[in-house]
């Protein structure tokens, strides 16, 4: 999936630990040729080639999950998050390489193919109805926290019952490690160079015991751009067609990394004020915002985040 997967586990013996690890590299191995955007083989990419559908097209049980879950989590969010931001997002991709920001005609272009409304399941099919030309569905906000689900599923079928799967940074786990209260996860301040004063900050790491847990952080700390004086994180913002301006991060817990993974995404999008509100309202979700306003490197957390 483009970055390195880490899976760490507790068990009897060792040839019952290599097993299990086995089992659940396969799993994601599987799942990437299904949610991939990248590979053009991959079912998600051959079901956005088919644009507009002519008929209802059937999908897969595993990529029929995370649509629906993306339907779901695009209502919630207000439209912050939105699969269907492909066209968007290879456009952004664009700019983040040259430099400059898009055209006007390619933003309209692409927003054109972009929407809540372009996309249809038909639940009594289990199949997907791609209403215009040029759609490319994006599962970047949610399909890795969906395969680190499966992984550990697959991890307790084997007989696991602690353990950590680590995507770069998209973190589920389950029992606590033999003697402790839950597994540590530092979760990253914010670091960089202030625009208006040139100076560097930070706010320092913290860890906190998770246990049956997932934890994701999203932001433009490692993967941002500067375009005519303004900062933007590699994150697009559907209703604008942009990157999301600013210097910010967002770390969410939830139950499952679907959830913690797709709310991530969202709230970088609609920012800490807003994005508060949202989190305070889904149950089982808590979450800290860091950002920069005057210079300065600011923080906020809901009510439901844990104190380390």
């Amino acid at each position: 999936m483009g970055v390195p997967w880490t899976i760490t586990l507790y068990a009897a013996t060792a040839d019952k630990a290599h097993a299990a690890v086995d089992a659940a590299f396969d799993e994601v191995a599987r799942l990437e040729t299904i949610l991939s955007d990248y590979a053009p083989e991959s079912e998600l990419s051959r079901l956005s080639a088919a644009a507009p559908t002519v008929s209802p097209h059937p999908v897969s049980n595993d990529l029929w999950r995370v649509l629906d879950r993306s339907v779901e989590m695009c209502k919630a969010s207000g439209g912050a998050f939105d699969v269907t931001v492909g066209p968007l997002t290879t456009l952004w991709r664009q700019s983040r390489r040259s430099g400059v920001l898009p055209r006007p005609d390619k933003l309209a272009i692409a927003r054109a193919a972009v929407g809540p409304s372009t996309m249809h399941l038909l639940d009594e099919l289990r199949a997907v109805v791609l209403g215009k030309t040029a759609m490319r569905l994006d599962l970047g906000g949610i399909g890795m926290g969906y395969a680190v689900d499966r992984a550990l599923e697959v991890l307790a079928g084997c007989g696991i019952t602690a353990a950590m799967v680590d995507a770069s940074g998209d973190i589920g786990v389950s029992g606590a490690p033999p003697g402790t209260a839950g597994w540590k996860i530092a979760v990253p301040g914010l670091r960089g160079t202030s625009l208006q004063t040139g100076t560097d900050s930070s706010l320092q790491p913290k860890t906190l015991l998770l246990v049956d847990a997932a934890i994701t952080t999203s932001g433009d700390t490692f993967q941002a751009v500067e375009i005519d004086g303004t900062r933007y994180s590699h994150i697009v913002d559907p209703r604008t067609g942009l990157g999301v301006a600013g210097f910010s991060a967002v770390t969410v817990i939830a139950a499952d990394c679907v959830t913690a993974d797709a709310w991530a995404t969202a709230a970088s999008v609609l920012g800490h004020q807003h994005g508060l509100s949202a989190i305070e309202a889904t149950p089982d979700c808590a979450a800290t915002f860091f950002w920069q306003e005057d210079g300065k490197l600011c923080e906020a957390r809901s009510s439901r985040w844990p104190v380390p």
